[in-house]
């Protein structure tokens, strides 16, 4: 077993908090190390509604903090990423006697126009769905509705994108490694881990510990740290669906359902609709989520509630679920449980700190990353700044609105390229594109066409530079193709991985 150096932080945890702990704190000159036991984004950060959303809901729960820093967030995020984030319109129809009256919609839009210095995105705007294009696919009893501005991402390439910027600036982070012991010695954290390949053990020291185990956080706590009794986070289930094709204006529907739940349907990789989520208790580990029949019964009425023609089973072409590991405040109701972030120091004089993350979502990782860094600063000494707000994510140097040049720069440099496989490269590696096609003058260059627009020369960038490890990794995660590949073409590309990652 081989003793490493002593780091500043040791971050447990791949999601999108414990690689945006990473890269910040890496950012302003701390030593880190960070181990996620799979690969990154693989659990709770890759299976979100994939908004970055101020939470217009959460403000009916009184959420305000949380509601004015996510609105607030937007913007920066987005300049941050202009390649995997993009302004999405929501279309919200109204009826005559539903749950919420029309002033109570008017006034929480209002807020959520007002709250969070909206800059670039446009303001909220009400809609006659009897002559809008985005009537069309509804139901004709919606005559209608408000339509207001939030935003898109890319969640699992986020995550990556912050593990490998954190790599970049001289981070050691460890894929489908786990944690198996962690115990406070002479002052500092001595933490062992095993790679999950291989079997091999590695010890490490550390001045400070971070527990961003997301849905796992807890069992860390029980496992690698022998605890007893511990309950802090509420597992709540999440599923969605993907459907064909429902509608082909750009914009997303945002639905109130009877039992006073909300849906989204979503505008979903050009060729599809995605459905979601649900929200109920969750008991099992999370390893084991899936999506149940229930689930999928309750999405498929709640949307047929609204469009015009039914979505059906039949109409699903992929699913996935995932467990949101939400800070356990003592709701009554799982939709009703607090969405806001809590981290907690566990610390004694001459022993080695801990820092604890329990809930968070997507849109604020950044604001917590940076909240961590205070606490972390107060007991293990500050260093820098904070920087992360005016960053950039690798790829994403060019303004938020140029996303559409960016792709006619790439087709003009790479004539073979066909515009909607640009579009896709633009879209999942921004002005890296460009270094995925290093060298290629015909479509040839660009090796063994797997299916799809997947080629060769991306699946190699995603093993040397993105910790892509199996054709799961690449289709599901890295890229979506999974959509776009059949089950042969999907088996290939796994032989093909098995072999790459050897060499």
């Amino acid at each position: 077993m081989q003793v490493e150096t002593v780091f500043d932080i040791f971050v447990i945890g791949g999601g999108i908090n414990g690689c945006g702990i990473a890269r910040d704190a890496v950012g302003r000159g701390y030593s880190v190390a960070l181990a996620e036991m799979n690969d990154f984004a693989s659990g709770t950060s890759s299976g979100a509604t994939k908004l970055i959303h101020g939470g217009l809901r959460y403000l009916e729960y009184y959420e305000f903090r949380l509601v004015r820093e996510a609105l607030m967030e937007r913007e920066v995020l987005w300049a941050m990423a202009p390649h995997v984030i993009w302004p999405l319109r929501f279309v919200l129809p109204f009826q005559r006697g539903g749950i919420r009256p029309a002033w109570l919609i008017r006034l929480g839009l209002f807020l959520y126009d007002h709250l969070g210095g909206r800059k670039l995105l446009p303001a909220t705007r009400t809609l006659d769905l009897r002559r809008d294009p985005a009537g069309k696919p509804l139901k004709p009893i919606f005559s209608k509705a408000f339509e207001y501005s939030d935003g898109w991402v890319d969640d699992a390439r986020m995550v990556v994108l912050n593990a490998r910027d954190a790599a970049d600036r001289g981070a050691t982070i460890l894929s489908r490694t786990k944690v198996t012991s962690a115990r406070r010695e002479n002052g500092l954290w001595a933490v062992t881990v095993r790679d999950q390949a291989t079997g091999r053990t590695q010890s490490f020291r550390a001045r400070m510990l971070v527990n961003a185990a997301g849905p796992w956080v807890d069992q860390v706590l029980a496992g690698a740290f022998g605890r007893n009794n511990v309950h802090n986070v509420r597992l709540v289930q999440g599923s969605h669906i993907i459907v064909k094709k429902k509608f082909t204006d750009p914009r997303a529907y945002f639905f109130q359902n009877p039992d006073n739940r909300i849906i989204f349907a979503i505008p979903y990789e050009n060729d599809f609709t995605l459905i979601g989520t649900t929200d109920r208790d969750y008991t099992d580990d999370p390893k084991n989520v899936k999506i149940s029949e229930a689930e999928i019964a309750y999405l498929c009425n709640a949307a047929s509630e609204y469009f015009a023609e039914s979505v059906k089973k039949d109409d699903i072409v992929w699913s996935y679920s995932a467990v949101r590991p939400l800070y356990d405040d003592g709701a009554s109701k799982a939709q009703e449980a607090t969405r806001d972030y809590v981290l907690k120091l566990d610390r004694a004089p001459e022993e080695a700190p801990l820092l604890n993350v329990f809930g968070g979502k997507l849109t604020t990782y950044r604001r917590l990353a940076e909240h961590a860094l205070e606490k972390i600063g107060e007991v293990i000494g500050v260093r820098g700044s904070p920087w992360t707000a005016k960053s950039r994510l690798p790829g994403g140097d060019f303004e938020v609105t140029a996303y559409l040049a960016e792709v006619d720069k790439l087709l003009k440099a790479y004539l073979f390229l066909e515009r909607s496989h640009a579009e896709r490269l633009v879209r999942c590696y921004g002005t890296n594109a460009k270094e995925i096609l290093a060298g290629a003058s015909r479509a040839e260059d660009m090796g063994r066409h797997f299916g799809g627009s997947l080629y060769e020369c991306e699946v190699r960038w995603l093993v040397d530079r993105e910790w892509a490890r199996s054709a799961e990794d690449v289709l599901w995660r890295r890229t979506k193709q999974g959509l776009f590949l059949t089950a042969g073409e999907a088996a290939e590309l796994e032989k093909y991985m098995a072999v790459a990652i050897v060499h």
